[in-house]
């Protein structure tokens, strides 16, 4: 089905190839762009767009676009400046919040340019069912118990599907689609002409993960990951699946490579070149980046130990060490303003010892009788 498209069409929906191929009509070389004064304000324009991926900001806010030329050429450089940055993490965050803006988009798009976006993406807007191929595809990163194929209805090698699940599976597919495309080939000269807004990108999601996070405190590691990470310390030949999780678990609570190398740099047996490649793959590194595993995976696998009452309200490591960091914080000002009652408690009691001494001086001095 052909549809006709128009600017606002290709703002809220510019991964579609009629927006791509209304771009790259318009540009010329990537580095004559930029060197343009639209080109800078497009620039600047994408990297506050991936800035808005990064701090959270709402995808869908806003019912339509009213610079439609400026909502696509901030979509393509936010795309390079993300490959630029050569980071799975950020490309992972624009990847979701463009997929979410175009969904909230879709939710209020009439029916023949809806049903043309879901088959431009290879989604049938009227489909029930998915092959289990197809589905498998689409799902490892939907968190709910209810998208794991032994919890759906599957018959002759096909998922059958609610309303509601195409709705999502549509995001995911945009997401999913985004995410296999990035990083693009970006000039090296580009790149440096970028490094300003490189630097804004970067500062901005290191202050996000350390907002959600903090500074690394290993004390609020939930007991599984500190005792894997203990028995790397003693020496133990951990398998596959318990360094990964000591990987994936650090990177995602914002330890860079060299930083998690050197955890495993206490274990006696440290192979520095191997464990370095290992780690920089799970980063990210290799195309594709990982999240901890649930806590699910941890019992699976045998990893889940030493188990807590936080634990009992978590069902992901990283949701511990979210509650155990900020329950410390609380504990921390209490402490500091349990401190502050003492020091007052204490200039309050001097006080009154002060006055009783001054008091005392006032009095006449009484003599003995001899």
């Amino acid at each position: 089905m052909r549809v006709q498209l128009d600017r606002r069409d290709l703002a809220k929906y510019p991964f579609l190839k009629e927006a791509q191929e209304w771009v790259a009509g318009r540009t010329g070389t990537l580095e004559q762009f930029l060197s343009t004064t639209y080109g800078k304000v497009a620039a600047r324009s994408g990297a506050h767009r991936v800035i808005g991926a990064i701090t959270g900001e709402d995808p869908a806010a806003g019912t339509s676009p009213q610079e439609p030329e400026k909502e696509v050429f901030s979509y393509a450089l936010a795309r390079i400046l993300v490959s630029c940055a050569k980071d799975r993490a950020l490309i992972d965050r624009l990847t979701r919040f463009e997929a979410g803006r175009a969904w909230g988009f879709l939710q209020e798009e009439e029916p023949g340019k809806r049903s043309y976006v879901a088959a431009s993406i290879g989604i049938d807007p009227d489909a029930r069912e998915l092959s289990v191929v197809e589905y498998v595809e689409l799902v490892p990163h939907l968190r709910e118990d209810r998208w794991r194929l032994v919890n759906r209805q599957v018959a002759a090698g096909r998922v059958r599907l609610g309303e509601d699940d195409l709705e999502e599976l549509i995001r995911e597919r945009i997401r999913h689609l985004l995410q296999r495309q990035l990083p693009l080939p970006v000039p090296a000269r580009a790149c440096e002409t970028l490094a300003p807004l490189l630097a804004d990108i970067t500062a901005s999601f290191q202050a996000t993960i350390l907002r959600d996070f903090g500074e690394v405190e290993e004390g609020a590691f939930p007991p599984c990951l500190q005792a894997l990470i203990g028995a790397i310390t003693a020496g133990t030949n951990l398998p596959h699946a318990g360094r990964f999780a000591i990987v994936a678990f650090l990177h995602n609570i914002g330890m860079n490579p060299v930083q998690i190398v050197e955890i495993f740099a206490r274990a006696p047996d440290f192979d520095a070149e191997r464990t370095r490649y290992q780690v920089e793959h799970i980063s990210g590194r290799g195309g594709t980046e990982y999240t901890a595993p649930s806590c699910a995976t941890l019992r699976t696998t045998g990893f889940c130990v030493n188990r807590d009452s936080t634990c009992e309200r978590v069902n992901h490591p990283l949701s511990y060490y979210r509650i155990k960091k900020k329950r410390e914080k609380v504990k921390g000002k209490e402490k500091e303003g349990g401190k502050e009652e003492k020091a007052k408690g204490t200039e309050k009691e001097a006080g009154k010892e002060g006055k009783k001494e001054a008091a005392k001086e006032k009095e006449p001095v009484r003599q003995s009788s001899p």
